[in-house]
């Protein structure tokens, strides 16, 4: 279970390193491999899975329908993306560069568990995020029941 948020500095190779927290957890749990993809729903953040977690969600994906527009978009950016990072000996993964213009990730980002996967956040679209405030309209029935 990945939970936290982490200010996190990409050097000069693309390279960020695991919070120390994280990395035996990832190292067993995960094999020192991670799957990393686009965030579909928000621009800005990169998802990163570990092998078994994406297994699931990519065979999820790809069993569905290929004739709507909004499938094959989350096929595209989910499993077209896909790229599989591993820890190097000192706790690094490197972000390919290209995930890392699409989203804007350049020398700052933000790391945040998120159960059972990391979002990689670009620092700017983080704040622009956590600035907006939930409101009545947004309120569901599920969020209404929340006991917060």
């Amino acid at each position: 279970m990945f939970q936290g948020e982490t200010a996190i500095t990409i050097d000069d190779k693309g390279r960020l390193a695991v919070p120390t927290a994280y990395r035996e957890l990832v190292a067993r749990e995960c094999g020192n491999r991670l799957v990393i993809t686009y965030n579909p729903f928000e621009s800005g953040s990169l998802w990163l899975y570990p092998l078994a977690v994406w297994e699931r969600v990519r065979d999820q994906v790809n069993a569905l329908p290929k004739a709507k527009k909004v499938n094959r978009s989350m096929q595209l950016k989910l499993v077209g993306a896909a790229e599989f990072v591993e820890l190097d000996g000192n706790g690094r993964i490197s972000i390919p560069a290209s995930h890392r213009a699409a989203v804007a990730i350049e020398k700052k980002a933000v790391l945040l568990g998120m159960g059972e996967k990391f979002e990689l956040w670009s620092e700017q679209a983080h704040h622009a995020q956590i600035r907006q405030t939930v409101t009545d309209d947004d309120l569901s029935d599920e969020l209404l029941e929340l006991q917060l």
